[in-house]
């Protein structure tokens, strides 16, 4: 019954209360990333949602465009700059998703969406991830976040769909809150970037 109307119910009732709450800060987060980033503020990529339904992802950039001679993209750990990775540390970047999970792509609790070049890597057994929408957060954010390695991230995905349940999601939204103020689980400089997982898979 919760996994099934009440989640979703509670989803679009936080999510819309969070954008209209939160408006000045992503108003202000907006302005600082036009600054210092450059356009688009916005940063759209597809990712799978529940299902494997692909959808269009909303986050703020935190990367520059730079290039080299050629013309080429840096790579991410040079166009990462330091004020990328303030808003990657302190999850601001990941406010305008609070738009997907109104429109009903994400969950404000569940898997961590990913990259859509990753679904051929998966396991059947990791591909449970997806039976449940994607989240803002999830069991896997509150229990280390990306220092944690690929199976250990899915093992925590894997529990959360088996486990998810009103109490799971009240503790994880509690937890993730403390861990964004005191900024940890995070990786800093350079490690941010997390390996691929289609390379990592590939070893």
């Amino acid at each position: 019954m919760y996994k099934n109307c009440i989640k979703r119910l509670l989803d679009i009732v936080l999510s819309g209360m969070a954008l209209i709450i939160l408006s000045p800060v992503l108003l202000v987060v907006a302005i600082l990333v036009r600054t210092k980033l450059g356009s688009p503020v916005i940063f759209h990529q597809e990712r799978p949602g529940k299902d494997e339904k692909i959808f269009t992802l909303c986050k703020f950039r935190t990367m520059t465009d730079g290039r080299d001679e050629n013309g080429n993209l840096l790579p991410d750990e040079v166009r990462l700059t330091k004020f990328g990775k303030l808003l990657r540390s302190t999850s601001l970047d990941e406010l305008p998703e609070l738009w997907n999970i109104l429109k009903g792509d994400m969950s404000i609790v569940g898997p961590r969406p990913l990259l859509v070049r990753y679904l051929p890597f998966y396991t059947e057994e990791e591909r449970k991830r997806h039976s449940v929408r994607p989240g803002l957060t999830g069991y896997a954010q509150i229990n280390g976040r990306n220092a944690l390695n690929w199976e250990e991230r899915f093992a925590y995905d894997l529990e959360y769909v088996e486990k998810c349940s009103l109490a799971l999601d009240v503790k994880i939204l509690f937890e993730t809150v403390g861990k964004v103020f005191k900024r940890s689980g995070t990786l800093s400089g350079a490690a941010q970037t997390v390996e691929d997982f289609d390379k990592y898979r590939s070893k």
